[in-house]
């Protein structure tokens, strides 16, 4: 049996990691030629078995991405206000700039070509957290898009997964009270008015979004203050209501059961209906506090996985040690197909099953301390090689972090918070004085704790995922084996092998030169790397809602390209669409040198280091020529725009224009600077000035340049709506080629002698991501 739902569970896997979506007549064929080696024996019925549970796992999660690809906005609805009505899927949440956001999903009377779940953005003076449901409602949609790269967070996977066939904002709001209301709904509301009577009972707490977090799984009040802790001590699972707390939950009701039958005159052994009866409430318990919580992916992912391990248990039913881990995996996927898109799958299963390895092979049986010490060891060590994987990096606070932070949340957190949920059950929303103290005092002890943790200055740990792998099976067999010496020489190789890793991190040697335009949204970043030299040309935008792209794009892109240092960093202005998450980036990179456009308007240590980008002497980046160039001062005025540092970029014949933000004006100056741009006898890609506004490309540095290809960085249908579809026109009357971040993702140039080679990072990516689309010379992207 458990080759058979591990079978399943492969070709539920392979369907995300082969990035298609195999024909129903692909499937169908494969299911024949099984059949037919079966009849003819050309094959023994367990590996008939195996096949058929295979395919079965592999249509399975087909099936469900391809209805989930269907629910999707239908293009010509893109921008367009839409009437709707339906009732809330999540409790609202404050969002940027004000904004109220939430998950709307449709009742039966839905447009056609509008997707069931929504999720929307509320702005204005008249937003309130009391959404009122069932609603009916103005939006404005677009289809599910985010930035694309070679690493980072990918929103429009997020998107995909959570069943979101489109996002947009909201313009009116109108309660329908006659709406229709059923079962989801009602829950919905039940669960919005718990989560603001408990925020109204928590006023006067020093640690109500913490509160909220762990009773409700209500995250919406954890601020960027909050995350940065959480991420640097790898304790950001406290806060995702999942295994740790649902089986915090189950152990309670276990004991606290096993302490009620242990008065009955029947003591001993359960007897069989006791034990079907303490399943039953065990189940009910985790079912109720999943509820509580939300009833999201992970709730109900580790419900099941409570459910399972208590029906072995108590019925005596586990003939091994895996029989659980498996079992709870194939009922996983098969009521949740989709659940290989979440990192918390693999981490969580992969928790699971180091502490198996863990401690089935463990000689001796340590004490209550020394077991949570070896377990957190254990999957501190593991999970390195799945993160590695991912694209992310272990904690280093969060091995001691976890061992202060897990008996602290099981002893005296959980028991606490189950109590003040009881009371605001049955209360409806009334808390007490003295538990407002000891709330803080409780949860006030395990955040100082974790704050002192995070500001401790250690390397990142991230690691190539061959080397994280080879310090997980050293440190496993450390913590297996009780020879002494063989300890002592695994850790000796494992301190050693991540100390070369820490002294030889260097830039990958790229042998052609490659130029990276990347995704950021509206804003503008581009990497120039040839050989062991790089230079980053601006760092993409900032928001005040606390996003920036050196965070979110530039840092795990570069970790993912091999780029580990940055020799030369140009700021074309100081605008917050091109210098945002400066501070973020010097830290991360120390680069050895720093040019501005604007000196004066960096902050901080980039102020002080940076040097004029006019007058600036070429620069070479591996054989890649660099020029600087820079408008007047008198032309320029007040104008941060015509202020921008422009590079051209020349290589074995062809050139790369950088120009920031320059409007017409400034245009002409250049060209008239720079004459060998528009007399070239190589090719010219051009980064279009300003995204592609309307105050920039003018006819005369269009068509004078004529460029081979043109780029523009803009976000997808942003409200500044560039490029501005006259600009579009013009560059493809020039005969470029037309490109655009916003639908290719981000954008790859390998010059050669005989040109360039682009590669756009949409194409060949999952089959849940767009495809790339060029510019329109007759609308805006």
């Amino acid at each position: 049996m458990g080759t058979r739902i591990a079978a399943f569970a492969c070709g539920v896997i392979i369907l995300y990691s082969g990035l298609f979506t195999p024909p129903w007549v692909l499937l169908c064929t494969g299911l024949v030629l099984i059949v037919i080696a079966a009849r003819r024996r050309l094959l023994p019925t367990p590996v008939v078995l195996i096949l058929c549970c295979l395919l079965a796992g592999l249509a399975w999660s087909s099936l469900f991405a391809q209805w989930r690809l269907s629910d999707r906005l239908d293009p010509a609805l893109e921008g367009q206000p839409l009437t709707v009505s339906g009732y809330l899927c999540s409790a609202p949440a404050p969002g940027a700039w004000g904004s109220v956001r939430f998950s709307l999903c449709l009742d039966g009377n839905r447009p056609s070509g509008v997707p069931g779940r929504l999720r929307l953005a509320w702005y204005g003076d008249d937003t309130t957290l009391a959404v009122p449901t069932p609603m009916t409602a103005t939006v404005v949609l677009k289809r599910p898009h985010g930035v694309v790269n070679p690493g980072g967070f990918r929103y429009e996977t997020w998107l995909f997964r959570k069943g979101y066939g489109a996002t947009g904002s909201v313009r009116n709001v109108l309660a329908n009270p006659a709406g229709s209301c059923g079962l989801a709904c009602h829950y919905h509301r039940w669960r919005q008015r718990l989560v603001q009577s408990a925020d109204a009972a928590l006023d006067g707490t020093d640690h109500k979004a913490l509160t909220l977090s762990l009773l409700l799984g209500y995250r919406g009040q954890l601020d960027n203050a909050h995350w940065d802790v959480l991420q640097a001590t790898g304790t950001v699972h406290l806060v995702a209501i999942s295994g740790l707390h649902l089986g915090l939950v189950a152990g309670i009701t276990g004991l606290l059961l096993r302490g009620l039958f242990a008065r009955l005159p029947t003591r001993g052994a359960l007897l069989p209906g006791q034990r079907h009866g303490t399943w039953l409430l065990v189940v009910a318990a985790a079912v109720g506090y999943a509820l509580l919580a939300g009833f999201t992916v992970p709730t109900r992912r580790a419900m099941l996985m409570v459910a399972i391990a208590g029906w072995l248990i108590l019925g005596g039913r586990i003939t091994g040690p895996w029989q659980a881990w498996l079992m709870a995996l194939g009922l996983v996927l098969v009521t949740d197909p989709l659940g290989p898109l979440d990192q918390g799958f693999w981490l969580s299963f992969g928790a699971v099953a180091i502490l198996i390895l863990m401690f089935s092979r463990l000689h001796g049986r340590p004490g209550p301390v020394m077991a949570l010490v070896l377990a957190q060891a254990a999957v501190f060590a593991g999970l390195w090689p799945i993160l590695a994987i991912l694209g992310q990096g272990a904690a280093w606070a969060g091995l001691l972090a976890n061992i202060v932070a897990i008996p602290w949340l099981s002893l005296l957190v959980m028991p606490l918070l189950l109590g003040v949920g009881a009371i605001l059950l049955v209360t409806g929303g009334f808390l007490p004085g003295p538990v407002h103290v000891v709330l803080d005092a409780v949860l006030g002890s395990l955040w100082w704790v974790l704050v002192q943790l995070a500001q401790i200055e250690l390397p990142a740990g991230r690691l190539p995922v061959w080397i994280a792998s080879i310090v997980a099976i050293m440190v496993l067999l450390a913590l297996w084996l009780p020879e002494n010496r063989f300890r002592l020489a695994s850790s000796g190789m494992t301190v050693l092998l991540l100390v070369l890793h820490g002294s030889t991190s260097h830039t990958r040697w790229q042998p052609t030169p490659r130029i990276w335009v990347w995704d950021v949204g509206q804003g503008l970043s581009v990497l120039v790397h040839h050989q062991d030299q790089s230079l980053l040309y601006d760092t993409g935008p900032e928001s005040a809602s606390g996003y920036n792209a050196v965070s979110e794009v530039l840092r795990p892109s570069l970790e993912r390209i091999g780029v580990n240092t940055i020799d030369t960093l140009v700021v074309s202005h100081g605008d917050r669409d091109h210098a945002g998450g400066l501070s973020e980036l010097l830290t991360q990179f120390r680069p050895g040198r720093i040019i501005a456009g604007e000196p004066g308007r960096l902050s901080g240590d980039a102020a002080e280091a940076a040097e004029p980008c006019r007058g600036q002497s070429p620069l070479l980046v591996g054989q890649v020529t660099v020029s600087f160039w820079q408008a007047e001062q008198r032309l320029t005025g007040a104008d941060a725009n015509d202020r921008s540092c422009v590079l051209i970029l020349a290589y074995a014949g062809h050139q790369v224009l950088l120009p920031g933000d320059i409007s017409r004006i400034t245009e002409q100056q250049l060209m008239a600077d720079h004459p060998g741009l528009a007399g070239r006898a190589g090719e010219l890609t051009v980064v279009a000035p300003h995204h592609g506004s309307k105050t920039s490309s003018g006819p005369k540095f269009v068509n004078g340049l004529a460029p081979e290809r043109v780029i523009f960085t803009a976000g997808y249908r942003h409200r500044y709506g560039h490029p501005h579809p006259e600009v579009v026109a013009r560059y493809h009357d020039a005969g470029s080629e037309l490109l655009n971040t916003a639908t290719s993702g981000a954008l790859r140039l390998d010059l050669g002698q005989g040109g360039a080679d682009i590669t756009e990072w949409r194409q060949g990516g999952s089959f849940w991501i767009r495809a790339p689309e060029r510019p329109s010379p007759t609308r805006s992207e």
